[in-house]
């Protein structure tokens, strides 16, 4: 059987991207005999045995309470196997499930201080109206890279700003420049909190949540989850009148010691989800809890500027290939507005989608 490692341990590491011991399991060996082959293995054991401290030769057939121990002996093995792996209370299919994680989780990492100014450096230059959210995460790779983490070590972010500044958008730009996956989250739908932990048997919607979903599917330990309008987050109740609210389903996460080790309601083992970056969006900070904000405190952003608009058009526009005078005509409306503020980045994103259909659409003849 494969030795489980400790949650959190040590990564390997080759020319491959590293990878760490992501469940809290040890997989039995593939070789593995099943059940049957026990049997005939103990079987033939108890006649060899027999014949050898000379038992009369009528005596080695077996009887039937010889086969009911022999199937107890066999099943035995198999459960203390099963028991020492740590999934004897899953199912056929759950276990299949967690095969994902038999050669552990891939971290995509930063590997030099280099890389991470050219990641902060293209952020920047993208949306400089997200500076502090920028500098904020260049300095926590910066730190991973010098500490020699495996991958960059980011301290759960909440973006509290206007709507339409394109706090999501960053989100996006930054999993892409890691090249890990990004989950978005909208924390108004009303199951947010089963979305982000899972939930339990015995729900109708019972499984694993779409963070643990995502690792699974991806088998990449650190993506990017979003959790978008935390602030207008509602609890869920369950039909025996139990409430969930989403911010303290995430308060496990956002701390490294209890992440490392977080327990999965549906599959109830223990998970390393310490190495995730977690951005959480909200327009302002009322009525979230204090334990939630102690744990990531609220990096401030400001409203878009028109200088932030066109800057974004004009960049956007270049990236896809549209021509200048179509990206220009989106320019002049976004200048055309008295109040920037009545302009968000979804809108211009909106016009320049509109300008690459039209350029795109097929010919009728």
């Amino acid at each position: 059987m494969l030795a489980a490692q400790k949650m959190g341990g040590p990564v390997q590491r080759g020319h491959q991207m590293p990878r760490i011991q992501f469940a809290d399991v040890s997989f039995p060996d593939h070789n593995i005999p099943s059940a049957h082959d026990i049997e005939v293995r103990l079987r033939k054991f108890l006649d060899r045995f027999r014949e050898q401290i000379g038992s009369p030769k009528f005596d080695y057939a077996l009887s039937d309470a010889d086969r009911l121990k022999v199937r107890r002996r066999a099943a035995a093995y198999l459960s203390a196997i099963s028991r020492r792996s740590g999934m004897d209370h899953l199912d056929d299919k759950d276990r299949r499930k967690l095969q994902v994680f038999r050669g552990g989780a891939e971290l995509k990492c930063v590997e030099t201080e280099h890389r991470a100014d050219e990641i902060a450096s293209c952020l920047h230059t993208e949306m400089p109206w997200m500076a502090p959210a920028t500098e904020r995460l260049w300095h926590d790779m910066r730190a991973s890279v010098r500490n020699g983490d495996p991958a960059p070590l980011v301290r759960p972010m909440l973006l509290v700003g206007p709507p339409g500044i394109g706090k999501s958008y960053w989100s996006r730009l930054l999993g892409a420049q890691l090249s890990v996956p990004t989950t978005i989250i909208e924390a108004t739908s009303e199951p947010a909190a089963f979305a982000v932990t899972g939930s339990q048997k015995g729900w109708g919607s019972a499984g694993p949540g779409k963070v643990l979903e995502g690792i699974m599917a991806s088998q990449i330990a650190n993506p990017v989850i979003v959790v978008d309008e935390i602030e207008k987050a509602g609890d869920v109740q369950s039909a025996g009148g139990q409430r969930y609210s989403l911010t303290e389903g995430l308060l496990p996460f956002l701390e490294r010691s209890t992440a490392r080790r977080w327990s999965c309601p549906y599959f109830r083992i223990g998970f390393d989800m310490s190495w995730i970056t977690w951005i959480l969006t909200a327009n302002s900070v009322n009525g979230l809890p204090a334990p939630f904000l102690s744990r990531c405190p609220p990096t401030e952003l400001r409203a878009l500027t028109q200088e932030h608009l066109l800057g974004f058009a004009e960049r956007e526009g270049l990236r896809r290939d549209l021509p200048p005078d179509a990206v220009d005509a989106v320019k002049d409306v976004i200048m055309a507005i008295k109040m920037p503020h009545n302009v968000s980045l979804r809108s211009v994103i909106r016009m320049l989608d509109a300008v690459d259909q039209a350029m795109n659409r097929p010919v009728l003849h």
